[in-house]
């Protein structure tokens, strides 16, 4: 059994501007279904499609399946099947011998920066970036599937 133990973050924005990155991945994402309990998500690339299965998260674990398929297929898959949808670029950058998967927003989700670190374990410590700024674990606003449907740029300030 897949297990996703993961947490979120917010970027600060003059100091993410300051960081030399890596080259950025393009990503269109949808979402065929998501309620309260799973998820299933269909990602696309340049060179690889996905389908993703997530269950209900528990702490800041939760259940994972994802499977690479053809991009076109997925591609199909969110013409034809999503409910919503949201586009970002993925930066990789690694960091005291651990990797952030950094997100930055387009669209309606425009302005949005979050990071994310998948964990072996709950309790497994690490030293956070200086570019971070305030966890975001527990909000269910900065889910993905979330923005979505409620997009960050719609947000009541």
């Amino acid at each position: 059994m897949g297990v996703e133990i993961e947490r979120k973050f917010l970027i600060d924005h003059e100091k993410w501007q300051q960081l030399a990155k890596p080259e950025g991945k393009h990503y269109r994402q949808g979402y065929i279904l998501s309620d309260d309990t799973k998820t299933i998500r269909v990602r696309i690339t340049d060179e690889h499609g996905y389908i993703t299965i997530k269950g209900i998260t528990k702490g800041i674990s939760r259940k994972e399946y994802e499977y690479i398929i053809p991009v076109n297929e997925g591609a199909e898959l969110l013409d034809n099947f999503a409910v919503s949808e949201l586009t970002k670029i993925r930066y990789r950058i690694s960091f005291d011998g651990k990797i952030w998967e950094v997100d930055e927003f387009l669209g309606d989700n425009q302005g949005l920066l979050m990071a994310e670190i998948e964990l072996e374990h709950e309790a497994e410590t690490f030293k956070l970036p200086p570019w971070i700024a305030t966890e975001v674990t527990d909000d269910n606003r900065y889910y993905n599937s979330s923005l979505s449907i409620n997009p960050f740029n719609r947000w009541q300030v």
